[in-house]
Order: C-alpha cells, then structure tokens, then sequence
C-alpha cells in the first residue's frame, strides 16, 4: 500500500481499545489518526486519560501519548481526521447502535468490537478465515443507509471464536449437536486481576448474555449470503455454558459433537494441521499463516502456553476423542483480545480493504 489509510479507535482508553494501539503501532497498512473516548476524557492528552489505567503488558506507544482525545459528543470533528474507525466503546446498546449509524452515515465506516449491530440484518458479522462472502452484504446496507462509503461491519463474540474455527471445515458433514462450555478470562471483561482482586482463585458460573450469545452467533457465521441479508444456518443446534475463570488472557472451550456423517479422527486431525484461509491467500498483515493447530500432548492447550499462538490470531485444539453421548469431544484455545477481539477486528478491517470496501477519502 503506497499510502497509509487513517483510522481512528473509539473507545481507546479501554482493555480492546489499547490493544487495538498497541496493534496499530506499525501496521504496514493503517496509521492511527485520532483516538476517541467518553466525553470525561475529551480534551485531555491519551497519557492522561489512561493515567493509572493501562492495562496491557506491552508499553503504550510514545506516538499516542500526546494526542488530545475526541469525546463521542463531538464525533463529526473526529471522523473528518479518519478514512475508517475501529469501535469498541463501552455503552448501552441502543446508544453504541445510533453511534455506529451516525458514523456510518457521516461516510466513515465502522469496523466494531460490539455486539451491539451484529443482528442488524444487512450488517456483515465476519471471521474472516471463515465467511468473507458476507461482506457483499454492505452493497445492501448502504442502500438503506443511503451512503456511498460509510457501513458497520461487525466481528463475533470472542467466545465463538476458539471452537467455531474448529467446526467449520466438518460442516459438509452435517453438525447435528454441539454442547460446549467455554472457559473465559478476565479480560473479556476489560479487567486485570490489580482491579479484579475477587477473581483470584475463582470461578464464576455466569457471564451475562455470553451464553446466548454462544448459541445464537454462529449460526449466523455459517449462514449463507442472501443479498440483503443473512439466512441463518438451520443447524446445528447448540448449548452453551460460560465460565469466567482466574486467567489474564485466552478463552478455553470444552466441545462435544455429533454429526451426521461421522469423520474418522484421523481425517478430523489432518483437515485442522492443513486448514488454508483465504485470509492467507490474500496476504492480509495479520492473518495467521496457520489458523488451526492441533496439539498432541493431552495437557494443552494452555493459556499460558498456547492463547499467543501466531502472535495470539491463531485458534489451538487438542484432545480429540470418542464421546458416550457425542461423536467426539475436544479442546479448543484462543486469544480472546487479539483473536476474539482487537486482532480480529484488524484483520477484519484488512480483508474489507482488500476487497475494496474501505478506501481512503
């Protein structure tokens, strides 16, 4: 790319919106433009908005430390500095769903972290190593919003993106059931255990809309583009459990699956160490040159070990075995802030500019 896009980060002062910073630093393609926040930080430099509050191990960048902050009050000034913006503000959904509209009709696009505007209908949810097509979707949505650059373009919840990855290339052979119960860390809540002293050594059996979530958001990933929409897949059918549990980062999910056509374990293991992405093929920065690994060892995958696996965008899985209620159980990993959330978002916005969604002004 000759020149650089501008992209702006709402929510910057935020656990996403510093890894989206720290992301960014050197992208080969984006150059952060101007950084937003709730209006308390409006006005101050992003050194003092995230004073006492930056959460990431990785030191903040020294470029971002004097830029002022624009207030999601004054959100037109910030989108005349940006050709694109990354969202991932902390707000009530109707809030988060009427800001990301504005936006997008101020013909800025929106690449957003929420959930807010993932069952909007014309709005593309994408991973991109699995559903590309449906970022056609946007030809639809800018007819209704009556925009020529502007759209929303959302990423799933990070708890389906360590076990959906797995599933999809076994979808040719008639997933009937998935029951899965996900393993999730403190982050995904935007926390650290310094201002989350009470997780330490806990488990807590509730993580609110997170279960629903699991069950419903795949189904739209697995869709089929339909011109103006997405028609949901019919199957599988899925339950979920969610855990929050005493880990800094990497969302765990234990899996159980029944198909239609059973695959024999060897064809399941060969088809994830061999999984192409079109991501891949396209040369996007940040796709991971291997999207699935499978670990042979039965103690992985861990956190610890395995969540930064292909700098934190790839997806492990291990334990593969024969289930007495399901065809088969396994183990899956990932990075739920760069995977599940920041990086994804950044390869997401990649893939768009690809395929010509997102241009400069």
């Amino acid at each position: 790319m000759e020149q650089k896009l501008r992209v702006g980060i709402i929510g910057a002062t935020g656990y996403v919106g510093q890894r989206f910073i720290t992301l960014l630093a050197d992208h080969p393609w984006f150059e952060i433009a101007a950084l937003c926040a709730s209006p308390r930080s409006a006005g101050k430099t992003y050194e003092e908005a995230v004073e006492g509050r930056w959460k990431l191990d990785i030191p903040c960048p020294e470029f971002v430390k004097k830029m002022v902050v624009y207030g999601t009050d004054n959100i037109e000034e910030y989108c005349e500095q940006i050709d694109f913006t990354f969202c991932a503000v902390d707000m009530k959904k109707d809030e988060i769903r009427a800001l990301e509209e504005k936006i997008a009709k101020l013909e800025c696009p929106v690449v957003s972290n929420n959930s807010a505007n993932r069952w909007t209908e014309d709005v593309p949810m994408v991973i991109p190593e699995i559903n590309a097509d449906h970022v056609q979707l946007i030809e639809a949505q800018r007819k209704r919003l009556g925009t020529k650059r502007g759209f929303i373009a959302v990423k799933p919840n990070c708890s389906i993106q360590s076990y959906v990855p797995a599933l999809t290339p076994f979808l040719k052979n008639g997933i009937k059931s998935i029951s899965v119960c996900t393993y999730q860390a403190i982050s995904g809540a935007g926390k650290t255990f310094k201002d989350w002293p009470e997780m330490v050594g806990n488990v807590i059996p509730y993580i609110g809309g997170e279960e629903e979530k699991s069950e419903k958001e795949p189904l739209k990933v697995w869709g089929e583009f339909a011109g103006d929409h997405i028609e949901l897949a019919k199957n599988p059918v899925i339950s979920a459990q969610c855990y929050r549990v005493a880990v800094q980062e990497g969302h765990t999910a234990a899996v159980s699956v029944s198909f239609e056509n059973k695959p024999s374990k060897e064809e399941m293991i060969e088809v994830w160490k061999n999984y192409e992405s079109e991501a891949v093929k396209l040369g996007l920065p940040s796709a991971p040159k291997h999207f699935l690994q499978y670990i042979e060892e039965d103690n992985r995958p861990q956190p610890k070990l395995d969540a930064d696996f292909e700098g934190g965008m790839g997806v492990s899985v291990a334990r593969l075995r024969e289930d007495n209620l399901f065809d088969y159980k396994f183990c899956c990993l990932s990075h739920n802030t760069l995977r599940g959330a920041a990086g994804g978002g950044v390869l997401t916005a990649e893939l768009l500019v690809a395929k010509g969604f997102i241009t400069a002004k």
